[in-house]
């Protein structure tokens, strides 16, 4: 059970766990804190009343017990690599790292530290991975997005796909959760971890469709199996950056509570 947690990054979730540790929100203490940014990570600390250390990044691996990552997918794999090596655990915000580099959660397994990967922006994991126990047929999701939290999107850069002055919704995307968290991997982390916790990245099938004037990032999720059928619709009202919703924030802050109390409710 970790005894303290470092933070890797500190970008609006970032930001939104340390704000709930100085609160009190948070039954465990941070350890530190370190970012590639360490200028605005030094600032934002200078807001709390109970601001943790910055540190380099091996020295908060060396601190804590469990690391959270909320940097983004790049960092993930040495990340990884350091804190499995230091025998520590990690939490994982960029899931759709652990599609790109699978080698990640049997690294886990091998050393016996745990990999934790919170629900983040979507609801119903739990089902999910209670149906594909049993035979499921299919899983879908469809995600509704604003333009403005699709910029920049790889898929819309490498397809010449432009969604300025859309005045219809247009759907920019079908495909595969591995191909889609390729194709917008600030927006669809979410199909990563409905993958992980059903029939893999290969066989859930994604849409992105931009929807002009939205005022949330929505997300439906299907399941079709022997067990019958599971439908999950969210809608999140996005935080301080558009790509993410609250949900995400709200998720990692009750995962590291989970992470360190004996009781646990959900499959």
């Amino acid at each position: 059970m970790a005894q303290s947690i470092g933070i890797v990054g500190c970008g609006a979730i970032g930001e939104s766990l340390l704000r709930a540790a100085d609160s009190g929100q948070l039954n465990v203490p941070v350890a530190g804190v370190t970012s590639r940014d360490e200028g605005r990570a030094r600032e934002f600390l200078g807001t709390l009343n109970s601001p943790p250390p910055y540190l380099d990044r091996q020295e908060l691996i060396s601190r804590s017990d469990l690391i959270v990552e909320t940097a983004g997918g790049h960092v993930v794999p040495d990340l990884a690599r350091e804190t499995f090596a230091a025998g520590k655990d990690l939490m994982v915000i960029s899931i759709g790292a652990l599609l790109e580099n699978p080698g990640i959660i049997e690294e886990a397994r091998k050393t016996g530290c745990r990999l934790l990967a919170p629900s983040g922006a979507i609801a119903g994991l739990d089902g999910i991975k209670s149906a594909c126990a049993g035979r499921v047929d299919h899983v879908t999701m469809v995600s509704r997005k604003p333009p403005i939290g699709l910029e920049g999107a790889p898929h819309l850069v490498e397809n010449g796909i432009s969604l300025e002055g859309l005045e219809e919704e247009l759907e920019v995307f079908s495909g595969t959760a591995r191909e889609a968290v390729k194709g917008f991997p600030a927006n669809l982390n979410v199909s990563a971890a409905v993958s992980l916790a059903g029939l893999g990245p290969d066989k859930t099938l994604v849409k992105m469709v931009a929807v002009p004037g939205l005022e949330r990032n929505v997300h439906d999720i299907e399941v079709v199996g022997e067990f019958g059928v599971l439908r999950v619709h969210i809608e999140n009202i996005p935080s301080e950056n558009p790509r993410t919703g609250r949900l995400t924030a709200l998720s990692i802050i009750r995962s590291v509570q989970d992470a360190v109390d004996p009781f646990r409710i959900g499959t």
